[in-house]
């Protein structure tokens, strides 16, 4: 049983919340989008609403990549978001990290440093091992609560993840709970099933496709995307060098394998495309998979407007619809068709729930709305609909008791 915020005695109490605001930056360095900043407001304005002592703790990007930077702006878009000052520190855990937070007044909140800028804040551990890095042990003394809000990032074991609820008393914030009140109940959604995997995230997609199929959740699994293009190869379509090249280069040979397997097994409820877009002289050009030209020929960008029919026949009579990956380019308005219509096609659903990271990212530059549930987290999302456990969740689950007031 996980504690929520409606268990955090919060009033006078410093809390350590675990966001994921991982955000696309702008060569000036300012937010390209605070979606996920956005979606951390509920779970803040509630903390500092109730006399809480916040203090933010996050990552943004990788070492060594364009997006690594320093946290300053996304305090900056926190305060116009939260309608409040929010401070921030250049520290993560230091001296300076400790003094900002014990001066911290009741509704106060400030931003911790970038926790990625500790080097051991992207490796992975057992909870009792993080809970032993200079991170937890440097901020346990002033924090009396962790609430981890970061859904997203729950796949990882990092110490911010894992280490601090193993030595505070842990809660869920508002974004964890409610991914966890749907994803974690997907069995109880309305049937028909239909699942759409899309998108380029091939073995995490088949083992989402084993485990539904192997445990009666789906009625369908509709492919598309490089996934759809690794299904129709192991069902022997030769889908010519460019698209194949792609698939081999990634290390998806196994995969083949493993996609043929599945088509053996379940192949009635596996749907494949019927036919692909490929660009051909700057344009939009569909072709019939048993039309394609052997060899050398172009790479499929999309799925076709015979796939798109079959899909959403298929759609029509679904109850609950569960997507999870793009059907090809979106990024390329010549190869958004097939994501735009297909997931449209979800939202007059009755239950439409959407897989985050890439997926989520489509839908938002697409501009496709409406569904019943979108997921913050791409992979966590992923792992939770095999079954497979979130590090993170677990150690919220094992995390210590609040005091009672008068302890």
């Amino acid at each position: 049983m996980i504690a929520t915020l409606d268990d955090l005695d919060v009033e006078g109490t410093t809390v350590g919340v675990r966001v994921d605001v991982n955000s696309p930056i702008d060569d000036d360095g300012t937010l390209a989008d605070d979606a996920r900043l956005r979606a951390h407001v509920d779970t803040l304005s509630e903390l500092v609403a109730r006399g809480g002592r916040v203090a933010v703790l996050a990552h943004q990007g990788r070492p060594g990549g364009d997006e690594f930077v320093t946290l300053e702006p996304h305090a900056d878009r926190l305060s116009e978001l939260l309608g409040q000052s929010v401070d921030y520190v250049d520290a993560t855990f230091t001296d300076a990290a400790r003094e900002a937070v014990r001066d911290l007044d009741d509704g106060d909140c400030v931003v911790l440093e970038n926790t990625r800028f500790y080097s051991e804040e992207y490796m992975e551990f057992d909870p009792e091992r993080a809970a032993r890095t200079h991170l937890v042990q440097g901020l346990e003394p002033v924090l009396d609560a962790y609430v981890n809000d970061a859904f997203a990032a729950a796949h990882r074991s990092q110490p911010s993840l894992v280490g601090l609820p193993t030595v505070l008393p842990g809660y869920a914030g508002r974004v964890m709970e409610s991914e966890l009140d749907v994803l974690g109940s997907i069995e109880e959604t309305p049937e028909p099933r239909v699942y759409v995997l899309g998108g380029a995230k091939v073995p995490d997609s088949i083992d989402v496709a084993w485990s539904v199929l192997e445990k009666g959740l789906a009625d369908h699994v509709l492919t598309a995307g490089v996934v759809g293009n690794v299904f129709l190869i192991a069902d022997g379509v030769d889908l010519g060098d460019a698209s194949s090249d792609f698939i081999y280069d990634q290390g998806y040979w196994d995969e083949i394998d493993r996609a043929a397997d599945l088509l053996d097994a379940y192949g009635d409820r596996i749907a494949l495309p019927r036919d692909v877009a490929v660009a051909r002289d700057g344009q939009r050009h569909e072709l019939g998979i048993n039309a394609l030209p052997p060899g050398d020929g172009e790479a499929a960008m999309d799925i076709g407007s015979s796939t798109l029919e079959y899909y959403q026949r298929i759609l029509a009579d679904a109850e609950t619809v569960i997507l999870n990956g793009p059907a090809g380019v979106f990024e390329d308005e010549c190869f958004e068709t097939g994501t735009r219509q297909l997931f449209g096609a979800a939202t007059d659903r009755p239950m439409s729930i959407v897989g985050g990271g890439d997926t989520a990212s489509a839908l938002r530059q697409l501009g496709v709305e409406g569904f019943s549930h979108v997921s913050t987290g791409g992979g966590a999302a992923l792992r939770m609909l095999t079954a497979e456990p979130l590090p993170a969740v677990t150690a919220l689950e094992n995390a210590p008791e609040q005091p009672a007031a008068d302890d």
